[in-house]
C-alpha cells in the first residue's frame, strides 16, 4: 500500500480561509484541496442551493427533445420510455416514466433483458415498440452508440430521443434529439452527470414548459441521487446539489418503493455509503438475477402492500446474487492461480457457465485481490461477454478502444465497461489487452494507494471538529472522506483480532499520554503484529461515529498500518 500526503497548501492562504468562515486552520487545509478558497464558494459547498441547477435547455438538442415529446401529447402518441437493466437505467425508467404518466395516460416502460437482449437499445425492444404502436422512445442511460438501431427503428417510423453518459462514437445516432453532457458540440456546463441525472434535466426542461418549478421536482430526486451514488459518478458540482437533497428526500419522503427496501433492512437514516451498498445492490440485484423491470415496478409503485412485496422478492434476489458472487470469485482466483497468472499486468478470466449478472461484481473483487484491470467473461448466446474493471489512474475504456479490431461491441467509461466478443478471438483478445495495458500503464498503479488529506495529533479530533467534518457530506469521487493520518502512536495494550478468523483489527490508540481512542481496522487483522509491545506506529484513518449501548462516540476506521 502507497501512503501519498496531498500537498499543503500555502500557509497564508490557509490561515486566510481560517479566518474568513471561522474554522479551525485543518477544516480550511481541507477545503483548498477541495478548490475552495474563499466565502462565496464554501458557502456552496456546505449549503447548496437548487437554484444552483444549470438551465436544462444548456443541453444541446433539449428543446428539439421537450418539442417532439409535446407533440406526442398533443398527438395522442403511445411513448415507451426505454432503459439499461442497472441501478442508473432503471432508476432513469421510473423517473421519466412516473414523471410523464403524471402528465399524460399512453406511456410504458421497457427494460431489455440482460441474457436475450444484453447493454443498451435492442432489436426485440425496438419491434416490441413497433408491435404495440409506439412512435416514440426515450432512450435513458443508453443509445449514445446505437446508430443501427436507430436507424432500424427510423424505418419503422419511430423516433427517437436518446438521453446518455457515456461518451459518444466518431458518429452521434441520428436521432430526433440526442442529450449527452459528454457530446463534443455541447456546451453543458457539467459534463458529469448519470444517466438519471441527464433523465432529469428532461424533466426539468418539460417543467419549465408547464411552468413548474424546482420545487415541484423534488419528490424525483431521491431517484437520482441513488443513481449517482450506485454510477459513482463525481459528486461536485450539479451532482452534489443532487445528491444532497435527494438524500433529504431519501431520509424524509421517500418514494414507496425506496421506503418498502429501508424496511427490509431496519434502517432509519441512509446515507450515501448505505445508499452505494445497502438501496443500489439490491435495485441491481432485479437486473442480474431475474428482470431489471422489478426494479422499475418496485420504484414506480403506488401501494406499500405491493411495493413490500416486490421489495421482498429482490431481497431474495439479493441474497442469490452474493451466494453466486461469492462461488465464482473463489472460481475465478483459483483460475488465475492455476494458470500462474499472478505476474501479468490484467486479469483474464473465462467460464462458459457463470452467470453474466454478477461476472461484474466478480470483476470488482478480482480487482482487489490483484489490483490490476481486470475482466470477467461468460458465454451469452454465441459470443463471449465480459465485464471490464480498472485501478485507480488508468483507464480501461481506452485499452479497450487499442484492442478494438479483435472486438464485437463495447462501451463503459474510464473505470467500468462492458465488452462481447467472438469465442474464436478470446485468446487473440487476451495476450492483446495483456499487451496494450503492459505497454500503457505506470507500473505504480499496480499497487493500491491512500490519498492522505492532511496529518492531525489525537488531540485536534474533537466532537466539534467532527461535528464540520460531517458537513463535507455527500462524499464520493471528486469529494471522497477525508483521510487523515498520525504518526508515532502507541496502543493501550488491549489491541486484539476480532471477526471471523480474527480478520479485522479493534485498538485503542493515544500518543504522549493523550486521550485513547478507539479504532476498526477491516481486514488488518494480519498486522496485529505492528502494535504489539507498545511499539510506535503511524495509522491512516477516517473519522467515523459509532454507537453502542445508546452511547455514541468517535472512532478512528483504519485504512493501513505501518
Amino acid at each position: 500500500m502507497r501512503w501519498t500526503l496531498k500537498p499543503k497548501p500555502q500557509k497564508e492562504n490557509i490561515l486566510q480561509l481560517s479566518k474568513s468562515l471561522q474554522v479551525d486552520k485543518n477544516i480550511a487545509q481541507l477545503l483548498i484541496q477541495r478548490n475552495i478558497s474563499n466565502f462565496e464558494q464554501a458557502k456552496k459547498f456546505f449549503r447548496p442551493q437548487l437554484t444552483d441547477l444549470h438551465d436544462p435547455f444548456l443541453l444541446q438538442d433539449m428543446d428539439v427533445a421537450v418539442g417532439r415529446i409535446e407533440k406526442a401529447i398533443q398527438a395522442g402518441e403511445n411513448i415507451l420510455v426505454y432503459g439499461d437493466y442497472d441501478v442508473d437505467g432503471t432508476t432513469s425508467v421510473a423517473l421519466v416514466g412516473s414523471y410523464l404518466l403524471d402528465k399524460y395516460p399512453n406511456v410504458a416502460t421497457y427494460i431489455p433483458d440482460r441474457y436475450t437482449e444484453g447493454y443498451g437499445v435492442s432489436i426485440q425492444g425496438i419491434d416490441f415498440a413497433e408491435d404495440n404502436n409506439f412512435s416514440l422512445i426515450i432512450a435513458l442511460d443508453c443509445g449514445i452508440k446505437a446508430l443501427d438501431k436507430v436507424e432500424y427503428a427510423k424505418q419503422k417510423a419511430i423516433d427517437f430521443i436518446i438521453c446518455d453518459h457515456h461518451r459518444p462514437g466518431n458518429e452521434i445516432p441520428d436521432a430526433v434529439a440526442v442529450l449527452d453532457p459528454k457530446r463534443k458540440d455541447c456546451n453543458y456546463p457539467y459534463k458529469e452527470l448519470c444517466g438519471c441525472g441527464v433523465g432529469f434535466k428532461l424533466i426539468q426542461a418539460i417543467g419549465q414548459r408547464y411552468g413548474e418549478d424546482i420545487n415541484d421536482l423534488l419528490p424525483y430526486l431521491d431517484l437520482v441521487a441513488t443513481a449517482i451514488a450506485a454510477d459513482i459518478v463525481p459528486i461536485t458540482g450539479e451532482n452534489r446539489v443532487l445528491a444532497y437533497y435527494g438524500l433529504q428526500i431519501i431520509n424524509s419522503n421517500p418514494r414507496i418503493g425506496i421506503k418498502a427496501i429501508a424496511n427490509q433492512i431496519k434502517k432509519e437514516q441512509l446515507t450515501i455509503t448505505d445508499v452505494v451498498f445497502i438501496l443500489a445492490p439490491r435495485i441491481n440485484a432485479a437486473g442480474r438475477m431475474e428482470h431489471g423491470q422489478f426494479a422499475v415496478n418496485l420504484l414506480m409503485a403506488s401501494e406499500i402492500e405491493k411495493a413490500n412485496a416486490i421489495a421482498a422478492e429482490i431481497e431474495q434476489f439479493n441474497s442469490d446474487r452474493r451466494d453466486m458472487d461469492k462461488e465464482i470469485t473463489e472460481a475465478a482466483l483459483l483460475q488465475i492461480k492455476q494458470n500462474k497468472e499472478e505476474e501479468r499486468f490484467t486479469s483474464v478470466v473465462y467460464q462458459e457457465d457463470w452467470h453474466k449478472g454478477v461476472i461484474g461484481i466478480v470483476a470488482s473483487r478480482l480487482t482487489e485481490t490483484y489490483y490490476r484491470p481486470t475482466l470477467v467473461f461468460t458465454k451469452s448466446g454465441n459470443k463471449l461477454a465480459a465485464s471490464a474493471r480498472s485501478v485507480k489512474g488508468f483507464d480501461v475504456y481506452e485499452a479497450l478502444e487499442g484492442c478494438a479490431d479483435c472486438i464485437e461491441q463495447f462501451g463503459g467509461h474510464k473505470y467500468a465497461a462492458g465488452l462481447t466478443l467472438l469465442e474464436e478471438q478470446f485468446e487473440t483478445f487476451k495476450q492483446q489487452f495483456e499487451k496494450v495495458v503492459a505497454e500503457t500503464i505506470d507500473p505504480q498503479l499496480l499497487t493500491p494507494e491512500i490519498h492522505i488529506d492532511a496529518e492531525l495529533e489525537l488531540e485536534e479530533i474533537t466532537p466539534k471538529f467532527y461535528r464540520i467534518l460531517k458537513q463535507f457530506a455527500p462524499f464520493g469521487p471528486g469529494n471522497m472522506a477525508p483521510v487523515f493520518m498520525t504518526r508515532g502512536v502507541v496502543d493501550t495494550g488491549y489491541g486484539k483480532g476480532v471477526g471471523e478468523k480474527e480478520k479485522h483489527l479493534k485498538i485503542a490508540v493515544t500518543k504522549n499520554g493523550s486521550q485513547p481512542i478507539g479504532c476498526i481496522g477491516f481486514g488488518l487483522g494480519d498486522k496485529i503484529a505492528l502494535i504489539k509491545g507498545r511499539q510506535q506506529f503511524d495509522i491512516a484513518y477516517v473519522i467515523e461515529e459509532n454507537e453502542w449501548n445508546g452511547q455514541v462516540n468517535l472512532q478512528l476506521r483504519i485504512k493501513d498500518i505501518r
